[in-house]
């Protein structure tokens, strides 16, 4: 049986793991294709797909942009996008623009909460990658203010904290609209995250094909209740581990992942609709 991990985040992004260093484990750990699926860009994909094409691991050119609906945060997952696409580059460069912002924000609320912190110390943690909160969380902890991550969203970064700063409003169609002008298959992450499981018709509306049904916490009713979905839109179910390395409780490239059929049921869709 061929084992696959649509989701995973490296440096690029806010994971722990280089690409490089991402399909070595791949390979170490008995997968045969994986998905770079880095926040609101692809800069890690390329390196992962000459990295793969050595060792034999196959991959999934992906993405995972950040949108809204209605206030809430949606995340969309892209496959087979083209990485060359212009109008996507162009978009991730405003999304790493504004993700600088924001950052830059909570670090001025950080700081008047008298907590000693300075963009330069969140940019030594965010390295080449698309900077977040987790990288912010990094430089809490470091400086002891908090315990670990779950603390420091706990007292600080998470939804509707002191120092939290909303993501830039970017409408679900214009994402989903954005991954398939690029020749990819948009699909919703992780539906149940956010509590956007009711938008679901709607999205699909808005041109989703897929739905991440398998996902490393979900029970075996939640993956059923998905699986019903997809039949019922006529939606590819995918799955992955959303790995992001060594950070907090994450889950380990090998320790969750999916059959190889899913990503031929993907393919399967790229070729019918486009």
């Amino acid at each position: 049986m061929k084992k696959i991990d649509l989701h995973i985040h490296t440096t690029f992004s806010d994971g722990t793991l280089t690409p490089e260093e991402v399909v070595k484990l791949a390979k170490e750990n008995g997968l045969s294709a994986i998905s770079i699926t880095d926040h609101d860009g692809i800069r890690g994909v390329a390196i992962a797909e000459k990295i793969g094409k050595e060792l034999g691991i196959e991959v999934v050119p992906g993405v995972e942009i950040s949108a809204k609906r209605e206030n809430r945060s949606v995340h969309i997952l892209g496959y087979f996008i083209d990485l060359h696409n212009q109008k996507l580059n162009d978009f991730f460069q405003y999304m790493r623009d504004e993700r600088m912002k924001k950052a830059e924000k909570m670090v001025i609320k950080l700081r008047e909460h008298n907590i000693d912190i300075k963009m330069e110390d969140v940019l030594v943690y965010s390295g080449n990658g698309g900077i977040g909160r987790p990288h912010i969380a990094e430089v809490l902890i470091a400086k002891g203010v908090v315990r670990n991550f779950k603390d420091a969203f706990y007292r600080y970064l998470g939804d509707g904290k002191s120092c939290y700063v909303s993501k830039a409003n970017v409408p679900t169609k214009s994402v989903i609209e954005l991954i398939n002008n690029a020749g990819g298959i948009a699909v919703l992450a992780h539906p149940s995250s956010g509590n956007v499981e009711e938008f679901i018709p709607e999205f699909v509306k808005e041109g989703i094909k897929g739905l991440e049904a398998y996902y490393p916490k979900y029970s075996k009713a939640k993956i059923q209740e998905y699986l019903d979905l997809t039949d019922k839109y006529n939606l590819v179910p995918t799955g992955g581990s959303d790995c992001h390395g060594d950070r907090g409780e994450c889950i380990k490239i090998g320790e969750f992942w999916v059959e190889y059929d899913v990503l031929e049921r993907l393919k399967r869709k790229a070729s019918i609709d486009t």
